[in-house]
């Protein structure tokens, strides 16, 4: 089985969540169906770990794939 994608979103709200998430700053996210159907989204924190938020908290990006690839290779 192939890993998930991994894509970027920006978090823009973290209400109730201000110890676990920082506003405007970037997250790694894994595609979630049911999370999505909740209307959650699936964050990957600094330790790798992943947790489920609101899906409103944040804007996902849409970036050409060198300026995501260089990214995600950064982080």
């Amino acid at each position: 089985m192939s890993a998930p994608r991994t894509s970027l979103a920006l978090c823009l709200q973290n209400t109730g969540y201000e110890v676990s998430l920082e506003r405007r700053k970037l997250y790694r996210t894994i595609p979630d169906r049911a999370a999505t159907r909740a209307r959650m989204i699936r964050v990957v924190d600094e330790t790798g770990d992943d947790y489920l938020y609101p899906a409103s908290f944040f804007a996902r990006l849409v970036l050409p794939i060198a300026v995501r690839r260089a990214l995600l290779a950064a982080g």
